[in-house]
């Protein structure tokens, strides 16, 4: 890093950072990318349970770099005040994903963050807290058909009815975040990426469709796929706790060049294998999740209301997404384009494919 770019960040290469998740998909990726850029003072932290063999492998290669490798709960206070000690940058990852109660995923996305955030109050070291969430929060009702989300979009504030634990804990976490800045003037970005994808994570994005009984049901489209690459994602979201002067912004995180779910689900098939597919109408699809959520309340929950009209103008309205706010502010681009991205992922899927 030349002087010019240090001026520009708001820590320096031996500050602690600490990233919670660290073992996970994108966690781990950023670990890299941090060291990639110099700093050379991480704290990993995860779960009891993790599996940190990626983890280790990292830090063999980096041998000039501190980096230690922390177990531990984020329910438990005590843990929360080990893992901040010292530090001066919390990107925070760690989140209740595959939760399907709301209180699971209350506990382990909010009370997590709210211990998170307390122990860094005590330790009075901290320069930015950057919360990862999630395009999940994005309510898309009040906006016009094909109109772009972006940032200035509002976010569900009945979140509890969305039918979606994972909706309903990434709402009230960034209420929380809010919060404490406002109350205790922690400084805090927000980062809300698109669907991440790439080696690591090879499904294909409830946005493209769903599968039913052995069919593909195929309801995007001609929409355009909000994807990010893992390496693109990990690089906004590092920027996103570096970079001077963006104390409460909130970010979106997409690629350029998105493809429609029509044009992906086309390549996927060309390169990685064929499989029955049944193209959906929006309209058909809308009414479809309107008659499921009508007979998930006639039925007073018999039947839960996993597809529902607040999931339909989320993932399958019509809607383009803008990147310009986290290029113009961050300056960030993204360094893997859309078809180089999608060509290692399509070849990670054709290595399962071939294994299983």
């Amino acid at each position: 890093m030349g002087q010019t770019e240090l001026n520009s960040l708001l820590i320096q290469p031996d500050d602690l950072v600490l990233i919670t998740g660290a073992s996970g998909f994108i966690g781990s990726r950023l670990v890299q990318i941090l060291l990639d850029r110099g700093f050379r003072n991480l704290r990993c932290f995860v779960r009891a349970s993790s599996k940190v063999a990626h983890l280790k492998d990292i830090a063999s290669r980096n041998n000039g770099a501190r980096i230690e490798l922390v177990r531990g709960n984020l329910l438990s206070r005590v843990d929360c005040e080990d893992a901040t000690k010292d530090v001066a940058v919390i990107y925070h990852l760690a989140a209740a994903r595959g939760e399907k109660s709301v209180p699971d995923a209350f506990m382990n996305s909010v009370v997590t963050t709210r211990n998170l955030m307390e122990a860094a109050l005590l330790q009075q070291t901290l320069r930015r807290f950057v919360n990862v969430s999630s395009f999940a929060v994005y309510t898309n009702r009040q906006k016009r058909r094909a109109r772009i989300l972006d940032e200035a979009c509002p976010t569900e504030n009945q979140p509890q009815t969305a039918g979606d634990a994972y909706c309903f804990a990434k709402v009230k976490q960034e209420e929380i975040v809010r919060e404490y800045g406002k109350r205790y003037g922690i400084p805090y970005v927000i980062v809300r990426p698109g669907y991440v994808y790439g080696p690591g994570n090879l499904g294909i994005s409830g946005r493209v469709g769903i599968s039913l009984c052995g069919l593909f049901l195929h309801l995007g489209g001609s929409n355009p796929i909000p994807f990010t690459y893992i390496d693109n994602c990990a690089e906004a979201i590092a920027l996103a706790g570096l970079k001077k002067g963006v104390d409460g912004e909130v970010f979106n995180i997409v690629d350029d060049d998105l493809p429609s779910s029509r044009e992906f689900l086309r390549l996927y098939k060309k390169n990685v294998g064929r499989f029955a597919s049944l193209y959906i109408p929006h309209v058909v699809s809308f009414a479809l999740c309107y008659l499921w959520e009508r007979y998930s309340v006639w039925s007073k929950g018999q039947l839960e209301p996993v597809y529902n009209c607040k999931k339909w103008h989320s993932y399958w309205k019509k809607t383009r997404y803008s990147n310009q706010k986290v290029k113009g502010s961050l300056g960030w681009t993204p360094t893997v384009p859309m078809a180089e991205g999608l060509r290692r992922y399509f070849q990670a899927c054709r290595g399962t494919e071939s294994n299983a």
